[in-house]
């Protein structure tokens, strides 16, 4: 059996590094550079980077500063944000990174996951679906560019992503994000049920049982979080961390 990855999803806004919470209030929290040095003596098994501007603002990928944090890393590394054609995956992909997540145009444009899959292979793409309960509690798609010409049924939607040849999802509860809180454990399985690639789980996060749960009882393949390995103590005090490996196998992850 897999082991469940554990990885640090690292936000990007004009090159420095942010968290929200909700989706909201972006606080910078420091240098994206220092940030991997630090994930990789700390042995992390993935990173993933999202520019959380560049599709809003319909501008390309930092491909320079992507390109220093491939150069820097020494783990696999995902990028999102901004990816609307063939020709931007591939300068992406030139950089050395291994993934891209693509998160708005998926919505817009599902067809393009065939397209970039039949490109580059599916284990090279990662469809990014951001999920926020409607007033009536029910799960719908989240749009960061506002678009809401967008399917609603949730299962469906990462069920036609499989089909088109998405490799992986990327599966975050905007209601959760950042309140470190926990996983949506509901939405995991719901979706997990659902396909037979594998879903990264995040948002909400506070602590290695909550990946425990998001694995064990969501059924999630690996588990992604921010504020958790970015904050530290009830004030929030920015500290880079992460646990362990033997910590993570130990409680079966």
């Amino acid at each position: 059996m897999l082991r469940t990855r554990v990885i640090p999803v690292l936000l990007l806004q004009e090159a420095g590094l942010v968290k929200t919470v909700k989706f909201k209030n972006p606080e910078y929290i420091g240098d994206p550079i220092n940030a991997v040095r630090i994930f990789n003596e700390k042995e992390v098994d993935e990173l993933i980077f999202l520019d959380i501007n560049a599709s809003k603002e319909h501008r390309d990928p930092p491909y320079d500063l992507i390109n220093r944090l491939a150069t820097e890393c020494f783990m696999p590394l995902c990028y999102g944000g901004g990816i609307r054609d063939i020709d931007t995956i591939r300068n992406i992909l030139k950089s050395g990174v291994e993934k891209v997540a693509i998160n708005s145009f998926a919505l817009e444009n599902p067809e393009f996951i065939q397209e970039a899959a039949s490109v580059f292979g599916s284990s090279t793409i990662v469809v990014s679906i951001d999920v926020k309960k409607n007033l009536l509690g029910q799960y719908r798609l989240h749009s960061s560019t506002g678009n809401m010409n967008v399917k609603n049924d949730v299962a469906a939607f990462a069920g036609q992503m499989e089909a088109l040849g998405a490799g992986e999802l990327l599966l975050n509860s905007v209601d959760n994000d950042g309140t470190m809180q926990g996983y949506d454990i509901k939405l995991i399985k719901q979706i997990t049920s659902q396909v037979n690639i594998p879903v990264i789980a995040c948002g909400g996060a506070g602590k290695i049982g909550d990946f425990v749960q998001a694995s064990h009882e969501g059924g999630a393949s690996a588990v992604a979080a921010g504020s958790t390995f970015v904050f530290h103590g009830k004030h929030k005090a920015v500290l880079i961390t992460y646990p362990a490996q033997k910590e993570l196998r130990k409680v079966g992850l």
